[in-house]
């Protein structure tokens, strides 16, 4: 399993380390803040309350040698640029950080950063989408109870039939499936799975883990 690091947990971080999470990925998130860092624990296992200018916390923290680490920290900026270096020192390869101003994103780009972040350009979702290839399943939070499931089907679905996926739990809709790049919500329940078809369930939220752990 891939391990990505997110340096701060503000509204922005926050969205980026919990949906990575959801896409099998291991990540570490890190604050200063112990609020952010517990209510961040109850979608990780990893989440770390200290400094993330420390470079002996960071290590202490396994941010080491990791293949990517976003920097989301806020106002400061100081605190921003002096991660980035010790994330460096660490041997940290694709770091990838959130700029405030254009000279911020400028003296990232300068000391190393892979990637900057201009967060009123790029929303939280789009971000997520750019850094996980294939991504093949997808929960979106339409409220506190309500959930939908965008996901492709493994390969034990080809074949098999709309009516019988829709049987698993009743309380999951089918709202739409994609097929040859078409969305459609005219549900035909004799169709069969093609192993290139994108489907969305809507559901409250522990209908939908439960089927998606079902059809897995």
């Amino acid at each position: 399993m891939k391990t990505i690091a997110v340096m701060g947990l503000g509204k922005f971080g926050f969205y980026i380390a919990k949906n990575l999470s959801r896409q099998d990925y291991q990540v570490i998130a890190v604050d200063n803040n112990e609020q952010r860092v517990e209510e961040i624990s109850e979608h990780l296992d990893d989440a770390y309350i200290l400094d993330s200018t420390n470079k002996s916390a960071l290590e202490e923290a396994g941010i080491v040698n990791l293949d990517t680490v976003i920097v989301s920290i806020g106002e400061n900026i100081e605190a921003s640029i002096l991660t980035v270096m010790a994330l460096k020192d660490l041997g940290n390869n694709n770091i990838i950080a959130k700029a405030i101003t254009t000279t911020h994103g400028e003296i990232l780009t300068k000391i190393g950063v892979n990637k900057v972040i201009h967060p009123e350009k790029i929303a939280g979702r789009m971000l997520v989408n750019s850094l996980v290839e294939n991504i093949n399943v997808e929960k979106i939070d339409l409220s506190n109870s309500m959930r939908i499931l965008k996901l492709k089907l493994s390969a034990k679905w080809y074949q098999q039939s709309l009516s019988k996926l829709m049987s698993i739990n009743p309380a999951i809709k089918l709202i739409s499936y994609k097929t040859n790049s078409i969305w459609t919500t005219d549900i035909d329940p004799s169709y069969k799975v093609n192993n290139n078809d994108t489907f969305a369930f809507l559901g409250d939220s522990k209908s939908i883990e439960e089927f998606y752990n079902k059809i897995i």
